[in-house]
């Protein structure tokens, strides 16, 4: 069991940038794939991004390919999603969550079990 916090939300507006971070703390995260999943108001939450436990896999959804990266940071226990040239579409309660060992299907939300509060960004036009 590994306990998440995600930080760096806030109001930004359309053309901007802001980075995320997913803290760790209770276990390492060495082990474990991290991804990125976001819940508009009446949406469904769906998967933004996500990298594999080794680090050499990630997955992107088609919307922010090109725009957002996701990145680990071992001395910090975190992993990182900066977004670049943001989008209203991008409005969304943003959540991190953790799977031990996962490599593959690391889109598929249902495969993960330790998940965070969410941080809320808000994207204005």
């Amino acid at each position: 069991q590994v306990q998440l916090v995600e930080s760096g939300g806030g109001l930004v507006q359309a053309g901007d940038s802001l980075s995320l971070s997913c803290a760790a703390s209770g276990r390492t995260f060495s082990g474990y794939a991290v991804g990125w999943f976001r819940q508009a108001p009446g949406r469904e939450r769906e998967p933004v991004a996500a990298i594999s436990w080794t680090g050499s896999t990630t997955y992107y959804r088609s919307s922010v390919k090109g725009r957002f990266t996701i990145t680990r940071d071992s001395a910090k226990n975190a992993v990182n999603l900066q977004m670049n040239n943001m989008k209203p579409e991008d409005t969304a309660v943003y959540y991190c969550a953790a799977k031990r060992f996962l490599a593959s299907d690391l889109d598929n939300l249902g495969r993960y079990d330790n998940w965070g509060q969410g941080t809320q960004v808000t994207v204005s036009s």
